[in-house]
C-alpha cells in the first residue's frame, strides 16, 4: 500500500504536533512537560498495548496513575479519557487507511450505544462511586480478562472467520453493549468498552482478532472522545490530567499505530500474552496494597468478581459454540486474498 493512502494520518499526525507545540511553547508549559516524563515512558508501553491489543492505553496509564505513582482513581480514569483520545484515535485512523476488515455492524450499534450510555454514566453514575471503588473495578475488569487470556489464547487466536455480511443481531448487541458498557465502565474507569465488544466479538462471534481487535480500538477511541467532550463541556476534569497529558500525548500519537503495525509482524499472541500476564498483575496488586482496608469479607468478594466475569465470558463462548457459522462481518473496503489469509500467531 502507497504512501498516499496514509494521507489523512500523516495530516492528523501534523496537525495534533502543530498544536500540541503551539500550546505548550505559548503556554510556557514545557516545564511541566519534562516533569511528568515517568508517565511519557509508561505510556510508550501502554500505547503499543493500544494499537496491538482490545485494552486500550489506559490500561497502563491507570495502574501507573493509581498504583505506582499513588494518585486519585478519578484521575487515572480522566487521564485514560484524555491520552486515548488521542493514541487511540491516531490507530484509529491508521487502521482505516490500510482498509483493514471492520465489524461494522456491531460497531455503528456500539457507538450509537456509547454516545448515549457514556455521557450518562459519566454525569449520574460516576460521581457516586467512590475512589476506592473504582480502582476495584478496573482491577476487576482487566484481571478478569487478562485470566481469559491465559487459558483460551489459543482457541481465541484460532478463529478464522470473516464472513461477508453482518446480521441485525450483531447491530443490537453492539448497541446494547455499547450503552452499558459506556455507562457503567467506560465512564467510571476511563476504559472496558473495548473488552466488552472483544469478547463479544470473539467468544460469542467466533470472529478472527484481525477483525476484533480493530473494531475495539476504534471503539474505545470513539468513547474516549465522547468522554473528553463531556468532561470538557461539564468542567469536570481532575487536577493532574494536563501535566500527564502533555507528556504522554506526543508519545501514544505514534506508539499506538506502531503497535498495529508491528503487531502484524510479531503476530498477536504474544503481545496477548505478555499484556494478560501485566492485567493478572495489576489485579494482584490492587489486592495486595487494599488487602486491610477490604478486610477478609472484601477480598472473598473481589476474588467473586473475577469468577463471576470468568463465568460471564464462558457462558458468551458457549452461546457462540451453539451458534458458530452465524456470524458475518462487513468488511467495507475489499481485502486483498493475501491479507485476508495472513496469521494470526
Amino acid at each position: 500500500m502507497s504512501l498516499k493512502h496514509y494521507s489523512p494520518w500523516f495530516a492528523f499526525l501534523g496537525l495534533f504536533y502543530a498544536l500540541w507545540g503551539l500550546v505548550v511553547l505559548s503556554q510556557n508549559y514545557l516545564p511541566l512537560v519534562t516533569e511528568h516524563w515517568p508517565m511519557a515512558l509508561s505510556m510508550a508501553i501502554g500505547s503499543y498495548a493500544a494499537g496491538s491489543t482490545p485494552m486500550g492505553g489506559g490500561t497502563v496509564g491507570f495502574p501507573v496513575l493509581v498504583l505506582l505513582f499513588d494518585m486519585p482513581a478519578s484521575l487515572g480514569r480522566d487521564f485514560s479519557f484524555a491520552v486515548q483520545s488521542i493514541g487511540m484515535v491516531s490507530a484509529s485512523i491508521f487502521i482505516l487507511c490500510r482498509r483493514q476488515a471492520l465489524a461494522w455492524s456491531m460497531l455503528r450499534g456500539a457507538m450509537i450505544g456509547a454516545l448515549i450510555g457514556t455521557p450518562l454514566g459519566i454525569l449520574f453514575l460516576s460521581p457516586l462511586i467512590p475512589e476506592l471503588w473504582i480502582k476495584l473495578a478496573f482491577a476487576v475488569i482487566w484481571g478478569s480478562f487478562g485470566l481469559l487470556h491465559l487459558y483460551r489464547l489459543q482457541e481465541i487466536t484460532s478463529h478464522s472467520g470473516l464472513g461477508a455480511n453482518a446480521s441485525a443481531r450483531d447491530f443490537r448487541l453492539g448497541l446494547v453493549a455499547g450503552f452499558c458498557a459506556g455507562g457503567m465502565a467506560a465512564a467510571i474507569t476511563g476504559v472496558g468498552i473495548d473488552m466488552v465488544i472483544y469478547a463479544l466479538l470473539v467468544l460469542l462471534c467466533r470472529v478472527d482478532l484481525k477483525v476484533a481487535i480493530p473494531t475495539s480500538v476504534i471503539i474505545m477511541a470513539f468513547t474516549s472522545l465522547v468522554g473528553v467532550a463531556v468532561k470538557t463541556v461539564t468542567g469536570t476534569w481532575q487536577p493532574g490530567v494536563l501535566g500527564n497529558w502533555l507528556a504522554a500525548a506526543p508519545v501514544v500519537a505514534l506508539g499506538a499505530p506502531l503497535g498495529v503495525f508491528v503487531v502484524g509482524l510479531i503476530g498477536r499472541k504474544p503481545t496477548l500474552l505478555v499484556v494478560a500476564v501485566l492485567c493478572i498483575g495489576q489485579y494482584l496488586w490492587t489486592g495486595f496494597t487494599e488487602r486491610e482496608t477490604l478486610g477478609v469479607w472484601g477480598m472473598a468478594i473481589f476474588a467473586g468478581a473475577v469468577l463471576v466475569c470468568l463465568l460471564g465470558f464462558e457462558w458468551l463462548r458457549r452461546l457462540g459454540n451453539a451458534d458458530a457459522g452465524r456470524y458475518r462481518v462487513e468488511s467495507g473496503p475489499p481485502l486483498s486474498t493475501a491479507a485476508i489469509g495472513e496469521s494470526v500467531a
